[in-house]
């Protein structure tokens, strides 16, 4: 009698563990990528050709560069960091929670000043954001990489302390950020120069900003150290940064490799200059 129920338990057991193991099977994968707002129009549709490519769920979270990272940091958790810009992937390499060996390149983001369409300011060059009357908009130094951007291009020309009188407002995100313009709240940004491409109902106008104050930034993905699967982390990063992945970015504007600055970009032409 101890003999049969000996072997019940166990067959017991090991339909148990065969029912698990199954469940796990059917269980499909899933990513979580934390990424600066930057990436909100081609990320979201790079992660939907993944996911359909490998039948991996890819699920992501979108805000402010340094936000997203203060998340995962507190959180403990995220698989792929995907930052609005390189400097927030470098805190986050500083701060041991992105492998630096998982680093790719995605693309490139240059500067510029955004202006309602037609540019009713006249605004010619960043010397004109000082002038008295001038409302000007940038995105929040510290938490969001466009606002950091923004900061050292005016130290660079000597203007932060001549323009902050005119900063009216410091955006949370580039959503934020270019909304002010459709909302007519300023009259220029220091936006990137793809804002044209992600929104489209708000017409405006690029001003070029000279190269030598510029500060051109590149986009890069990375696996976490709190990446679950980091083999599929990795194939994740891999995937944006090939000719496939880098596409979803072209389409949104983005310069899939690096940029030349010796003419501002037109609108409706994706950049394909290299240096």
């Amino acid at each position: 009698m101890a003999s049969r129920f000996g072997w019940l338990l166990i067959l017991a057991l090991a339909s148990a563990a065969l029912l698990f193991a199954q469940s796990n099977r059917r269980q499909p994968k899933e990513l979580h990528v934390f990424a600066g707002a930057a990436n909100t129009p081609p990320l979201t549709e790079a992660a939907k050709l993944y996911e359909k490519r490998y039948g991996v769920k890819v699920r992501l979270t979108f805000g402010g560069s340094g936000v997203v990272l203060a998340q995962m940091k507190l959180a403990r958790k995220g698989d792929v960091y995907v930052p609005g810009s390189d400097d927030y992937m470098e805190k986050a390499i500083k701060e041991g929670i992105v492998d630096p060996k998982s680093v790719r390149v995605i693309c490139w983001l240059v500067p510029v000043i955004n202006v309602p369409k037609g540019n009713p300011k006249g605004v010619k060059s960043l010397q004109d954001l000082a002038k008295p009357g001038i409302k000007v908009a940038i995105a929040v130094p510290g938490s969001v990489c466009l606002g950091d951007v923004a900061k050292e291009i005016f130290e660079r020309a000597g203007l932060w302390e001549k323009v902050k009188p005119n900063i009216v407002m410091q955006a949370k995100d580039c959503a934020d950020l270019a909304a002010q313009i459709k909302l007519g709240t300023v009259d220029a940004i220091i936006g990137w120069d793809v804002f044209a491409y992600w929104y489209p109902d708000t017409p405006m106008d690029n001003i070029p900003i000279p190269p030598e104050i510029n500060r051109v930034r590149h986009i890069p993905a990375g696996v976490t150290v709190f990446a679950r699967d980091k083999k599929e982390a990795q194939r994740f990063v891999n995937f944006l940064a090939s000719i496939e992945g880098k596409r979803c970015y072209e389409k949104c504007g983005y310069c899939i490799n690096p940029p030349t600055l010796t003419a501002n970009r037109d609108k409706g032409t994706a950049s394909k200059r290299s240096n």
